[in-house]
């Protein structure tokens, strides 16, 4: 092995803690096999074809979807040089894993174009007319509105997201990233609205909004009035480098815009970390990000406003605290929303079909089938996983799979009273 190889096989090794942690070795591997199309004997399997009846594939649209790559196209994409030295282990290693997770890691010169014919090739596998939504993502700024690169682990702009998704619009739609400090977001958040966006997305903990500071108020003005509904991380954050502002991400501090009027979508449910309880002031305990989301979830309030996102809850480092409950939670069920939060379910240490089974939410005989169709199509792994789910005698509803109705309400409705009719 020449030197260079040594040296990132250590930076994997040393970086995979960073990435995620798991309770037992991997039972994938550390590495995406990328195989290609799905056998036709799992594409026609029983579970499969259970996991989409009920569905209008044309409502089925996958809400978190990460565009990524390394700007080696026109994109504009730019990554901070950390992730792109040894002398950095743990953000070389993230890099490499993400790169793999989206079957992109073995492309140089070309690795922003595979990445989405990689996609393209998973969407493929999927029933026809389902989307993806495709996140932009945005720089961290300062209080002063000034870009701080240093502490941009990476940029998606929106013009290459939003461009994409035109050249492909039969599988993907796009979600605009706009930092609320920016001194330009009202007018950003004006042209993503004109031009189809069909979201705005943050990574508070990462890109340094604070989202309760007043200095997103106008942001919030202006979101509420063009009707763009927030996608915001919240509980910890460890994928994304940058400014590492974990107290950002308490779901408390969304109150600010939901009382501003604006739609907002808790990525994840917060379902992995812990945040002060900030209702029992500054110095409040300290609890699961999961519970102040759930607490918030049952205040009347927020009905019709309030949101969560299913995102990355069957991770093995996530499935343990909220996903039973999301399942039996009925009265959540039209608040929930799907999505893949792709790469990631390709990303192979951080997924345990096993740790599911352990937990009773997967049936033991679907075990090998899930696992198998993972090596071919994470995408498809992940929806049919989550429709495999079940706790307390409850499955997700359909409704939490059929999310055009969220993002593009009047063609969804007009869709399915024509199935009605």
């Amino acid at each position: 092995m020449n030197r260079r190889g040594f040296l990132a096989g250590g930076a994997i090794a040393a970086g995979a803690s960073a990435l995620a942690a798991w309770r037992l070795w991997p039972e994938q591997g550390l590495w995406n096999p990328c195989l290609a199309r799905l056998p036709r004997r799992l594409a026609e399997h029983e579970l499969v074809k259970a996991a989409w009846e009920g569905l209008d594939p044309a409502l089925v649209w996958d809400a978190h979807a990460h565009l990524v790559g390394t700007g080696d196209s026109a994109s504009g994409i730019r990554i901070n040089p950390r992730m792109d030295s040894l002398l950095n282990p743990g953000e070389y290693a993230r890099r490499l894993f993400f790169l793999n997770a989206g079957c992109a890691h073995d492309a140089p010169g070309n690795v922003d174009q595979s990445y989405i014919e990689r996609i393209e090739n998973l969407v493929a596998g999927l029933a026809r007319g389902v989307k993806l939504l495709l996140f932009a993502f945005d720089r961290a700024f300062d209080e002063k509105g000034e870009v701080v690169w240093e502490d941009t682990g990476f940029y998606v702009p929106d013009a290459y997201v939003r461009d994409t998704a035109a050249r492909h619009k039969e599988i993907f739609e796009w979600v605009a990233s706009i930092h609320p400090y920016r001194r330009d977001c009202i007018e950003a958040l004006e042209d993503a609205k004109r031009r189809g966006a069909r979201a705005v997305k943050w990574l508070p903990a990462a890109m340094g909004i604070d989202p309760a500071s007043p200095l997103c108020d106008r942001f919030y003005s202006a979101a509420a009035r063009l009707g763009l509904p927030l996608i915001s991380h919240a509980g910890l954050e460890r994928a994304v480098p940058g400014r590492d502002a974990q107290d950002y991400g308490n779901p408390l501090r969304l109150r600010r815009a939901l009382d501003a009027g604006v739609r907002v979508v808790v990525a994840h449910c917060a379902s992995m970390g812990q945040d002060r309880d900030l209702d029992r002031g500054e110095g409040g305990p300290v609890v699961d990000s999961f519970e102040l989301f759930a607490r918030m979830m049952g205040e009347p309030r927020y009905a019709g406003r309030l949101f969560g996102d299913i995102s990355a809850m069957t991770q093995t480092n996530r499935a343990g605290t909220g996903l039973a409950r999301v399942i039996r939670a009925e009265e959540w069920q039209p608040r929930l929303l799907n999505g893949s939060d792709y790469p990631l379910p390709g990303l192979m240490p951080i997924f345990s079909v096993d740790y599911l089974v352990s937990l009773g939410l997967i049936e033991p005989a679907a075990g090998p089938v899930l696992t198998e169709i993972r090596r071919h199509n994470p995408l498809l792994f992940d929806f049919v996983t989550k429709r495999s789910l079940r706790a307390g005698g409850r499955r997700l509803a359909n409704s939490v799979f059929e999310t055009r109705g969220f993002f593009d309400p009047l063609a969804s409705a007009a869709r399915t009273a024509g199935r009605r009719s």
